[in-house]
Order: C-alpha cells, then sequence, then structure tokens
C-alpha cells in the first residue's frame, strides 16, 4: 500500500513523498519501524502474524529504503527527521496514536517520537536499541558499510538488492557515514542519541535485546535503562538473541510472546 506525504525532513525541498508500507488486521495501531538497512533483512513476518489478530499492523518503510522514495543522503540527525516523518505518516492514515516496535534505528525512532509527541505514542516496543553516540566497537562495521558494502557477505547483499534495487550500495554507505559522523561530532564520550531527554518518555516501553548483540557497546544497557528511568515496563535480554531477536531462529518464538504478553497497550488505547 501507499500514503502520500505533502513532505518529509528526511528528503527536504522533495513533495509529494510516496511512503510504501505493509498492512493487515484490525484493532489496536501497532506500527513496526524497521532498522538502518530496511524491513527484508529482519523481517517481521512472524510477530505480524502473530498478532494481527488484535491489532491493525502498518510497517512503513522510511524514505529511502523499499518501495518509499529516494534518499540523497543521510543526515546525522536522521533518527529524529525520521520520526517526524512517522509522525506525518501516521496523520496520513488517521492513526491518532499507536503502539510502536522498533528495531535497531528503529528503536532509537519510536524513542525519539515518544519524546517528540508523547501523547501519540501509547507504548514501545524497543528492540536491539542503540544508546550512545560513540559506539568504538562498531566504528570498523561502519566504515565497512561506507566504503565497502558489498562485504558484508552474499546473502546480505542479495536480500538488500531485492528489496531497493540498484539503490542499495549508496543507501548503506550513507547510512554507515552517518553514524561515523554520529560519534565523530559527539560532544562527550556519554553523549547519547535522546540528547539526554529519554527521562521524558511517558509511555511505557518493553526492552528487548539479544546479548550477543555485537553493535552493544559494554554498558550501554543498562545505561538506556538507568535513561528511560520510570518508563521502562520491562527488560529482556536474550541469552542466545543477537541483533534481530525478532527473526533469529533462536529467539524469535520468545519475542513474538513477549510482544503478544506486552498488555498496557490495550489498557491505555482504543482502536
Amino acid at each position: 500500500m501507499q500514503a502520500t506525504l505533502q513532505a518529509s525532513p528526511l528528503a527536504p525541498g522533495v513533495s509529494p513523498i510516496a511512503i510504501h508500507y505493509r498492512a493487515t488486521g484490525d484493532g489496536i495501531p501497532l506500527v513496526i519501524l524497521h532498522g538502518g538497512w530496511g524491513y527484508e533483512i529482519y523481517p517481521f513476518d512472524r510477530q505480524i502474524d502473530a498478532l494481527s489478530v488484535t491489532h491493525r499492523i502498518v510497517a512503513p518503510d522510511r524514505t529511502g529504503y523499499g518501495g518509499s522514495g529516494v534518499l540523497d543522503r543521510q543526515r546525522v540527525d536522521f533518527h529524529q527527521r525520521a520520526a517526524e516523518e512517522t509522525l506525518a505518516f501516521l496523520d496520513a492514515l488517521g492513526i491518532d496514536r499507536a503502539m510502536l516496535w522498533g528495531h535497531s534505528d528503529g528503536a532509537v525512532i519510536a524513542l525519539r517520537l515518544a519524546i517528540h509527541a508523547p501523547k501519540r505514542v501509547a507504548a514501545v516496543v524497543a528492540e536491539a536499541t542503540h544508546f550512545w553516540r560513540r559506539k568504538p566497537n562498531s566504528r570498523r562495521f561502519f566504515e565497512m558499510m561506507r566504503d565497502a558494502p558489498e562485504d558484508l557477505g552474499e546473502r546480505v547483499v542479495a536480500i538488500l538488492r531485492r528489496e531497493h534495487g540498484d539503490r542499495w550500495r549508496p543507501l548503506i554507505s550513507t547510512n554507515g557515514a552517518a553514524w561515523l559522523q554520529i560519534a565523530d561530532e559527539a560532544p562527550s564520550p556519554d553523549a547519547d542519541l535522546y540528547d539526554g531527554r529519554l527521562g521524558e518518555v511517558r509511555a511505557p516501553v518493553l526492552l528487548i535485546h539479544g546479548a550477543r548483540d555485537p553493535r552493544t557497546e559494554p554498558g550501554e544497557i543498562a545505561a538506556l535503562t538507568a535513561a528511560l528511568g520510570g518508563a521502562v515496563y520491562a527488560v529482556r535480554l536474550l541469552p542466545e538473541g543477537g541483533h534481530s531477536p525478532h527473526s533469529e531462529r533462536v529467539t524469535a518464538d520468545e519475542v513474538t510472546a513477549l510482544g503478544k504478553g506486552f498488555r498496557p497497550l490495550l489498557e491505555t488505547t482504543t482502536p
């Protein structure tokens, strides 16, 4: 399906903006926000099948990804820009209030949206969430994304090419470059991706994280949890999980059950 926005901060000067999205189910709105490589590399198909019985599920492709419009480059503040685009997308679909399930970059976007528009966010599932701007253990990985994304491997490249077409390489490259810029412009080693505002989140947040996530710095999840404070509904650290517990064979069923059991949305939101 496709929604039309008059503008998006991710594509300044372009109008209108076409946003492709997947949609199914009926009930309480649940918006799925993909990570920095798009939807297909870490699909939510299992969760969508399970939750569409009780939820109206929509999963948009951000500008630059999948079937949506072209991205010229990924700007250093792209998480906030994407949060604002997501808000415009909700307006276009007539969704006043929703649960957000964000993965990786999508989790950062979900939390920034909870800060930016608290009345629009009923609850957040934040999976594989980033917290710090500087991620030294991932710097070499981001440099590879920027300079040689084909080194991600045949399987990954094939999926990226299938979803994004010929623009897959510049898309991954600009995402890596943006993360390097985020680190280089960080004002201090402990600067976070939320400008110190996570304490403003009022929606209940379920944190899901893989203990083997290679994109996580030592102490990062503890710092994220502390910054969220009373908004934390629960923290589920999965011992066998990597960067995408929802789509990994050993953890997918558990993550699906966690999503189904996340009840605050049902108590605070109506379709």
